[in-house]
């Protein structure tokens, strides 16, 4: 399903040198007894998950079904980007189905509230609130104005049956105001991050309301951890992976670069760097996660990746099988002089591009690269993926000697901004 190839890395240390240093942080991730041990949920919980609710949520899908087309989803950082990377992947930027998902809540753009509800006002729309406390300020601005746009669209009394809150199952603003309101709720889990959260329901109501198949998800990230059981380094390509990241740091990199070869994983790239980003980011340590998709970013970034400063790495995520392919077309008077490629397939066009570019980026630019191949776009897939991720970061993390599941650096921006906005 997923395969880490490290030959364009440029390492100049031997992966398995680190064998008894991971051996030890596997154990401290496995048995939870690591540094910020009490969100190590997510090691277990995709055999762990909490069925009844699980299948609340395909209950409630199946139950509104054709009833609306477009699922509002409310939510920043965790509680956004593992959701909107899911869907994108799965279901591609222009889904068949007819169901339109629109992400609000991640910003205080005054014009982009003002679209979204102009671009709503005639639509059957549903709302999944997202957050842990319900006191997030953007999640909590954006859902005050659009709850308020659904009680006037639909009554108090039709809001309650497309209102759903995903937050504590005991505590918080959102959680009382939720019970008050008699909204549906499903649970964001004590020992789970905002991060690590998206195979809970914080991401797993939005896809099913999406109609992808959540048991798949589910399936491929318990068959992952299952395979990265055993933390041998000739067998584990989640820790080579995180491993071969941690050489590169040794070895002067300050920045990688996650690349992409389809514009439906574009978000993939964006969860990606939250996850690297706030877990690996403390007390000075850290490779700074950035990303493009090829191969409309070498028509940007590809001199700078070439000829410019040696400060960055790749790490190429392709996938292999995307579900659909075209031919390209002849004609015989060859205006354009792209004939040489009719009828190639476009899978096979940008599978050469891809390896022409590797070539050119690890031969002549000299920049190393990971290669991560997975199957295909599928849930089971992004389900597989997400744990790889997961268990990578985690692992980085131990070996830099860090807590990956804490951000205390992003709480100084809210206590400067709710300064100069008068908050008590």
């Amino acid at each position: 399903m997923l395969k880490v190839d490290l030959q364009y890395a440029k390492l100049q240390k031997d992966v398995l040198d680190y064998q008894e240093q991971v051996t030890a942080a596997h154990n401290d991730l496995v048995n939870k007894t690591g540094a910020g041990n009490d969100f190590l949920g997510w090691v277990d919980w995709p055999v762990d998950y909490d069925k009844e609710e699980v299948k609340r949520m395909k209950e409630l899908a199946a139950s509104m079904k054709g009833k609306y087309d477009t699922v509002l989803v409310c939510g920043i950082g965790g509680s956004y980007l593992g959701a909107r990377a899911a869907i994108e992947m799965i279901k591609g930027l222009y889904p068949s189905d007819g169901i339109e998902v629109i992400f609000i809540g991640n910003g205080f753009s005054p014009n982009y509230i003002h679209q979204v509800k102009e671009h709503i006002a005639d639509k059957e729309v549903v709302l999944n609130v997202i957050s842990k406390s319900g006191t997030t300020t953007e999640t909590s601005l954006a859902f005050r104005i659009f709850r308020q746009f659904m009680e006037e669209k639909y009554g108090k009394e039709g809001a309650r049956e497309r209102i759903y809150a995903t937050t504590d199952k005991a505590r918080g603003v959102l959680k009382a105001q939720a019970d008050k309101e008699g909204y549906a709720t499903f649970v964001i889990p004590d020992d789970i991050g905002g991060r690590y959260s998206v195979s809970t329901a914080v991401g797993l109501l939005p896809l099913a309301l999406c109609g992808i198949d959540i048991d798949a998800l589910l399936k491929g990230s318990a068959d992952a951890r299952e395979a990265y059981r055993d933390p041998d380094l000739k067998k584990n390509d989640a820790y080579r992976y995180a491993v071969a990241r941690r050489i590169l740091d040794q070895q002067g990199y300050q920045a990688e670069m996650l690349v992409t070869y389809e514009q439906q994983m574009t978000m993939v790239a964006e969860w990606f760097k939250q996850l690297f980003g706030e877990s690996e980011g403390k007390d000075g340590k850290g490779i700074l996660p950035t990303s493009a998709c090829f191969s409309t970013d070498l028509h940007s970034l590809g001199q700078f990746i070439q000829q410019g400063r040696k400060i960055l790495f790749e790490t190429l995520l392709y996938v292999k099988n995307v579900g659909t392919d075209s031919l390209f077309p002849s004609d015989p008077e060859n205006p354009d002089g792209m004939e040489y490629l009719a009828g190639k397939e476009l899978s096979w066009v940008n599978r050469k591009m891809m390896e022409g570019t590797l070539s050119a980026h690890t031969e002549e630019g000299n920049v190393p690269a990971i290669l991560i191949e997975l199957d295909d776009n599928s849930a089971y897939a992004f389900g597989y993926m997400i744990y790889f991720f997961f268990l990578a970061c985690g692992m980085t993390c131990y070996l830099l000697q860090i807590n990956p599941f804490n951000q205390p650096g992003v709480e100084v921006y809210k206590k400067k901004m709710f300064a100069l906005l008068g908050k008590e």
